[in-house]
């Protein structure tokens, strides 16, 4: 099915007369057909693609197309987003077949001189509830799983922890994650593997692994010992690629197998 919004018309004829009117299209917008899965456990058999003709600023942000597409044609169209500044993590989705955040991916990266298309689906590898939200829930299991918080077991300071510089940058990296799940759902093994914690929870172990303060790492590494931990990944660097911070994933899973072969943070 495909709904069109090509005018400064309201949307009655469409939706019904609920449907708010429809704003004066922009000078240099585009019309960009997206294609979204849509899904309502309610009324569906199963998922099925649905079509929407919007205009479009090359400028915009996906998430800006979701949000006209919601707002003035169809207010069913169901997806989850929070601060739409890239820093939450909530509005990953699969955009053209890849992972990515719907507030850091443009238009004008997505159009080209012959077709103004776009598809977007729900990030794979996770129970599908409606249109594009997914549970989170098994993701966050694996996360709280190994323990991602510092851990002592010293008598507690009488003044802050001190760190080096050098000390700080060996685990920098890791702290950028922002749970989006981006990572975890790009992976083939995580698709097949139930019970694999999947790239994120291992990046959230390194980021306290090789903290200089922590005391909590042997812990960790034991969890990620485990046959459906750490030595589930098979370095295709999915993860990597997939990651909306530039984290590098499948470095920092390597980090951990070499701290497990060797026993040596």
């Amino acid at each position: 099915m495909t709904i069109a919004a090509e005018t400064g018309t309201a949307a009655a004829s469409v939706q019904g007369s609920d449907r708010a009117e429809l704003p004066p299209i922009p000078e240099g917008a585009v019309m960009l057909t997206v294609k979204i899965q849509r899904y309502n456990p309610e009324l569906d058999d199963g998922p099925h693609m649905e079509s929407y003709r919007v205009p479009a600023q090359p400028g915009d942000r996906l998430l800006n197309v979701l949000h006209y597409i919601k707002w003035y044609i169809d207010g069913t169209l169901t997806f989850r987003r929070s601060c739409a500044h890239g820093v939450c993590g909530s509005d990953a989705m699969r955009i053209n077949g890849r992972n990515r955040l719907g507030c850091k991916v443009l238009v004008k990266d997505l159009i080209g001189d012959k077709r103004n298309e776009v598809t977007i689906e729900p990030i794979k590898g996770l129970p599908l509830l409606k249109d594009l939200i997914v549970d989170m829930e098994p993701f966050f299991d694996a996360y709280r799983a190994v323990k991602p918080f510092l851990i002592t077991y010293d008598n507690p300071p009488t003044r802050e922890y001190v760190q080096s510089s050098k000390d700080r940058d060996r685990f920098d990296d890791t702290t950028k994650c922002i749970l989006c799940a981006c990572c975890t759902t790009s992976c083939p093994v995580y698709w097949s593997e139930d019970a694999y914690v999947g790239p994120a929870a291992i990046v959230n172990a390194h980021r306290f692994i090789f903290d200089s303060r922590d005391q909590g790492a042997q812990e960790r590494l034991e969890i990620l010992s485990d046959a459906e931990g750490v030595w589930r990944c098979r370095t295709t660097f999915n993860c990597t690629e997939a990651c909306p911070r530039g984290i590098q994933v499948t470095k920092a899973i390597q980090e951990v197998k070499r701290a497990l072969m060797f026993r040596r943070v």
